[in-house]
């Protein structure tokens, strides 16, 4: 899942709104699933986590209890597309540091359901290019998103289906090994050899058909071309809740200014991070 600078001034009043942003305030409906407060210091960020994703819910909620998200950043601000939080390295790092390498020393087994997608105000996780679809332990972004008309929907579909086949080449016996020269490539950081080894790869993925092609249904259609999304992320990214209250603390901070790496001028952070009783 990688703008320029503003006058000061911008930013300053930008960090103002923020800060006095509220979340819209309305019942929250019962529906048996956990809810989780983000406190950053642009405002409140309710989120709902999905009961048909429990490996997701419970490492969050795992998480969140041991308060391993607590004044870590937003890293990565994306207008259009995501803010994405959660990098452990993060916390107290210096203005302009590269971050989002960091992590715990497992993953969460991908949990894809057929009702579960990117629309705006999903929670999903973030996630390396792994032979399982394997998920962030730590790392997760929340759905900015833009919306679709049917044209744009149907090469976002292909698009899905691109990395579908590519995850398929990847794991077959014949290119696993393929993959395995990348990932030491990437961990080399040889970018010529991996420009190479992705091109080769995605050259088999663009001509392997041995697979069930995804078809976007027409319910989630229909929420794309209203409030939007990123539909190219479904089937390959864990959706495991939603924003249930306080959309407008993500819109202040998708529109912060950011550096060359996506990460916001001045820090947003995520003070403290909590379940709540409904």
């Amino acid at each position: 899942m990688k703008n320029k600078n503003l006058v000061f001034v911008l930013l300053s009043i930008l960090m103002c709104l923020g800060c006095n942003s509220k979340p819209e305030k309305k019942k929250i409906e019962d529906t048996g699933n956990t809810i989780v407060v983000l406190t950053t210091n642009y405002g409140e960020i309710t989120l709902e986590l999905f009961n048909d994703t429990p490996k997701h819910r419970d490492n969050f909620i795992k998480l969140i209890n041991e308060h391993a998200y607590d004044s870590l950043l937003f890293h990565r601000v994306m207008k259009d597309f995501v803010i994405q939080g959660g990098d452990p390295d993060s916390k107290n790092a210096p203005i302009g540091k590269f971050l989002g390498e960091g992590d715990l020393d497992y993953t969460v087994p991908a949990e894809f359901r057929p009702n579960l997608f990117h629309k705006r105000g999903a929670l999903a996780t973030a996630r390396e290019e792994n032979l399982t679809r394997a998920s962030s332990a730590m790392q997760f972004f929340i759905v900015d998103g833009k919306v679709y008309n049917d044209s744009l929907l149907n090469v976002a579909q292909q698009r899905i289906n691109t990395m579908t086949a590519r995850y398929h080449v990847i794991k077959s016996k014949a290119h696993k090994p393929l993959f395995e020269a990348l990932k030491i490539a990437n961990e080399g950081n040889d970018e010529q050899l991996v420009t190479k080894l992705n091109d080769s790869i995605q050259q088999l993925a663009e001509t392997y058909t041995d697979f069930e092609t995804y078809t976007i249904p027409e319910a989630h259609r229909a929420v794309y071309k209203s409030i939007g999304g990123i539909p190219h992320l479904d089937q390959n990214y864990t959706v495991f809740g939603e924003v249930i209250e306080g959309m407008n603390v993500v819109d202040s901070i998708v529109n912060l200014p950011t550096d060359e790496n996506d990460r916001p001028l001045e820090n947003v952070i995520i003070l403290s991070a909590e379940l709540k009783n409904r």
